[in-house]
């Protein structure tokens, strides 16, 4: 359990959880809301380049105990391991969701859990659409990302390596204007070793094919709310 102190958002701004749109310019200049956004947090972790390499080597022997230890994703938590390189990550974990939650200015204590597991994608492995239900965040940590093909065969519209999100708002693509940031329906990204990703849990996303011999390896995990009746809106 990890819990997030009141303290910590002492800077934020007090807000109610329906926000009310404030005051319009007393210059009377047009009043632009930014209504729904779906925030995304992406970091590069300190002390990745020194964890990474143990982390590899972990994974590597709990893979060689469990051939399926990709997809038995549900079968143990990672984070219940005691090992200094998992006391780092979550740790680090969790300093991201504090930075997301004052991204999304709340302002009330929450507490909550990180359930993980460990990802080896060799040539041709990918994820298909999907998102994480019952979590409130999820996210993943990239261990080793290996260099891609310039050049792959086939198709030229592959993008490989590479993670996508989806605009979670049926049909809000309809009327695209290019260029406008509102409407792009895909939202794509080539991580690095060293990065973590965080985002809510219910946007729908998938890991384009690994075409590099060398695996590709990461950490997804789910930010898992300790339920209690003050999060209700």
């Amino acid at each position: 359990m990890y819990i997030l102190s009141n303290l910590l958002f002492s800077l934020c701004l007090c807000i109610s959880v329906v926000k009310e749109s404030p005051m319009p310019p007393q210059d009377d200049s047009p009043q632009i809301l930014r209504l729904w956004p779906t925030l995304m947090l992406r970091h590069r972790l300190p002390g990745a380049a020194a964890a990474n390499p143990v982390l590899l080597e972990l994974i590597g022997e709990l893979e060689a105990k469990d051939a399926q230890l990709t997809t038995n994703y549900l079968k143990d938590n990672l984070f219940e391991s005691d090992h200094p390189a998992i006391a780092w990550l979550r740790d680090c974990i969790n300093r991201a969701t504090i930075d997301y939650i004052r991204a999304t200015e709340i302002d009330y204590e929450l507490k909550w859990s990180v359930q993980g597991w460990a990802n080896v994608n060799r040539f041709g492995d990918y994820h298909n659409l999907h998102n994480h239900p019952r979590a409130w965040l999820s996210g993943t940590y990239y261990v080793q990302v290996p260099a891609q093909p310039e050049s792959p065969p086939g198709r030229d519209d592959r993008n490989p390596g590479a993670i996508s999100f989806f605009d979670p708002r049926a049909q809000a693509n309809m009327v695209a204007v290019r260029g406008d940031p509102q409407v792009e329906a895909e939202h794509r990204v080539l991580p690095a070793a060293g990065e973590v990703l965080l985002w809510p849990a219910f946007l729908h996303h998938l890991v384009h094919p690994n075409l590099a011999q060398e695996t590709r390896v990461s950490v997804s995990f789910n930010i898992m709310l300790k339920w209690q009746d003050s999060y209700l809106p």
